[in-house]
């Protein structure tokens, strides 16, 4: 079985583990991203996302996104970037990482 660089994704980042509701998600991408979305903030009054890359190996898929999210108080939209590790349908870790962060996933090489 080929491994993902999930783990180099992630190896200087911290995974952020989830509640287990969230590894319940199944679905499409959307639907995943989506459910994520209104969980992490469930306060806000719109947000949209967009979705700036993909890697996928088999069934593991690491996402590359930005959110836009409003809420419901008088402020200015606040914008963040999320990798998300999908694993056979469903939301298995997230990271927030800076805007302006690299993130270049590849395969894992052997040493």
């Amino acid at each position: 079985m080929k491994h993902f660089t999930r783990l180099a994704c992630f190896a200087i980042l911290t995974i952020v583990p989830l509640p287990s509701q969230a590894m319940t998600d199944t679905g499409d991408i959307g639907t995943i991203i989506e459910s994520f979305i209104t969980k992490q903030f469930p306060d806000a009054a719109s947000h949209f996302w967009v979705v700036n890359d993909t890697q996928w190996d088999g069934d593991e898929m690491i996402v590359d996104m930005n959110t836009i999210v409003t809420d419901r108080r008088q402020t200015p939209p606040t914008e963040s970037r999320f990798l998300l590790l999908i694993v056979e349908g469903r939301l298995q870790g997230i990271q927030n990482i800076p805007l302006d962060a690299a993130a270049e996933c590849q395969k894992e090489q052997e040493v």
